[in-house]
């Protein structure tokens, strides 16, 4: 029996982050009690990793993080596709514009 994991806002739910949700109830529960746009956070969060091997990581950090009671990833800036609201200006300065921070 397959089970029904919600999405997010904006992004569909990915394979293999599904699978590792469903690996254990109690992380399916805590994915589940999150609301859509921190899901969406989630799900942005793995889908942005460029190699393999971050996007692996990502998702083994999202199951730790639940378990740790977060709600949202760590250390991420936001969901840059998102329609709802405007991107902040450093969102739009570093993720969208690309321009490197000021030292």
């Amino acid at each position: 029996m397959t089970q029904k994991v919600s999405g997010g806002l904006v992004h569909d739910l990915p394979g293999d982050l599904v699978d590792a949700l469903v690996e254990k109830i109690e992380i399916t529960r805590l994915w589940e009690d999150l609301t859509p746009i921190a899901r969406n956070e989630f799900i942005c969060w793995v889908e942005d990793a460029k190699q393999e091997k971050t996007r692996a990581r990502r998702i083994r950090r999202t199951v730790e993080e639940l378990a740790e009671g977060q709600r949202r990833p760590c250390c991420w800036a936001g969901c840059i596709h998102r329609t709802d609201k405007k991107p902040s200006k450093w969102q739009q300065a570093v993720l969208i514009d690309k321009k490197p921070r000021r030292k």
